[in-house]
């Protein structure tokens, strides 16, 4: 009886593993760790394994670097994914580890995703990294400062990992299509298309090579142009990880550019942030923050703008609401900047976080009842509506006996520049009142004197 089977093809290997590097001199960018008396490199040529932290984006050799470290150092390669393992895995790896010493070889203990382990799981690795039973690589694409363990994290050296440029993408190109399609052509802008969805990423450009490999050969086309790249491709190929560093660092750029006055440079990260998948509702958020932070009262329509641009976008949806997004980004970028009412505020909260709870004045509380009235509730209160241009000059709003703190300060920017004018007017007017109570004190002090003095 024939097999069934027997006929099938052989799975294919993908074009990322077959264009994995076999050699240092293989691996496309990383010059920083791997050129001449760099780090990496001079870890090779030395033959001295040290544990270490991989830390960058997807596709940019983390897992070839392990992988050749336990070649170049011939040791044993064990490797875990965080994603998929628990305990048992990392018990069982150990023992791999302990059987390998046994035959007088040394084990390099790869933990891909380590940020994924949580800290018990993480501590795990320490007695054995202290023996020297193995040399732990970990490869994470989060800030190892937050999502690594002190403890694990002092142990090793962390190496950053950088995406890999558009000339090195360019070269890994010429290697993929010579090895996996050599009869297939690209023109240049079909090219530099696939190497700029690749963002980055070498094993992303091998998947969308095989792609549109796939994609020339079922439709008979050769050669590739653009326009047959952008139709065979999905358009959302950014690399974008919502609750990762790329997205804080993206959203920090934003921020800044805003601060910085550069509308353009506002422009093209809320754009990438929108390309990359972000909810167009959170970019509201961070826009009015904005607007009371580094606007505030140097121009308050920013503030209106903003409002106004997430309601917009909340009748409109996408992608005709994210302009009025655009809209409100340009319009901080341009707006006068200040952060006064943002420093006053903060100033203000840790003053009365460490101070005590100062009573309100009898004059400002309120006195709904006779009882109240009587114990001296709101007495002497000045109605600033009945005074001179509405301000009750010389009157105190503070608790008995704190000093004027001074926490907003107006800057010499936008609106600020005719409040602080205001400001100004109106602290002369309390000087004046309060050097006129002083001369009504003398006065009467005076008087007393006289009377005291009759005979």
């Amino acid at each position: 009886m024939s097999d069934l089977f027997e006929d099938l093809e052989p799975p294919r290997v993908p074009l990322a593993e077959r264009m994995r590097p076999r050699s240092l001199d293989e691996v496309a960018g990383q010059a920083h760790l791997l050129g001449p008396g760099k780090p990496l490199r001079l870890a090779f040529t030395a033959r001295k394994p040290h544990s270490m932290i991989l830390w960058g984006p997807p596709g940019v050799g983390k897992t070839t670097l392990a992988r050749l470290m336990a070649q170049g150092f011939d040791a044993e390669f064990v490797a875990l994914s965080a994603v998929f393992s628990g305990v048992k895995e990392i018990r069982e790896s150990i023992q791999q580890a302990q059987a390998a010493k046994a035959r007088g070889r040394h084990t390099i203990l790869f933990v891909d995703e380590v940020h994924r382990f949580n800290k018990a799981q993480q501590d795990a690795f320490l007695p054995y990294v202290e023996q020297g039973l193995v040399t732990f690589i970990g490869a994470t694409t989060e800030n190892p400062s937050f999502e690594v363990n002190s403890a694990l994290l002092s142990r090793a050296a962390v190496y950053v990992l950088e995406p890999l440029d558009a000339q090195a993408l360019g070269e890994l190109f010429n290697r993929a299509c010579a090895l996996a399609c050599p009869e297939l052509v690209f023109e240049d802008d079909a090219r530099d298309r696939l190497v700029g969805f690749a963002d980055g990423d070498a094993r992303r450009l091998m998947n969308l090579i095989e792609q549109v490999q796939t994609a020339a050969e079922t439709a008979s086309v050769n050669p590739v142009t653009p326009s047959f790249v952008d139709d065979a491709l999905s358009r959302n190929l950014r690399r974008f990880d919502k609750g990762g560093e790329a997205f804080y660092d993206q959203i920090s750029a934003l921020h800044k550019s805003v601060r910085g006055s550069h509308p353009d440079a506002a422009l093209y990260w809320l754009c990438r942030m929108l390309d990359g998948g972000v909810d167009p509702h959170y970019l509201g958020r961070r826009l009015v923050r904005m607007a009371v932070e580094d606007v505030g009262l140097a121009d308050p329509r920013a503030l209106e703008i903003t409002l106004n641009a997430c309601a917009s976008y909340e009748r409109l949806g996408s992608p005709e609401g994210e302009l009025a997004l655009a809209q409100a980004a340009v319009f901080l970028a341009c707006a006068a900047k200040s952060n006064a009412v943002y420093r006053a505020y903060n100033a203000a909260r840790a003053f009365v976080k460490q101070d005590a709870s100062r009573p309100v004045p009898l004059h400002l509380r309120n006195a709904p009842t006779r009882l109240m009235k009587d114990l001296g509730y709101a007495k002497a209160y000045r109605y600033a509506h009945d005074e001179p241009d509405a301000y009750a000059a010389g009157e105190r709003y503070l608790p008995e006996g704190m000093e004027e703190p001074g926490w907003y300060e107006p800057v010499p920017r936008g609106l600020e520049i005719r409040i602080a004018e205001k400001l100004a007017r109106l602290r002369a007017l309390d000087r004046a009142a309060g050097a006129a109570v002083m001369r009504e004190a003398g006065e009467r002090m005076s008087i007393s004197d006289e009377v005291d003095d009759r005979p």
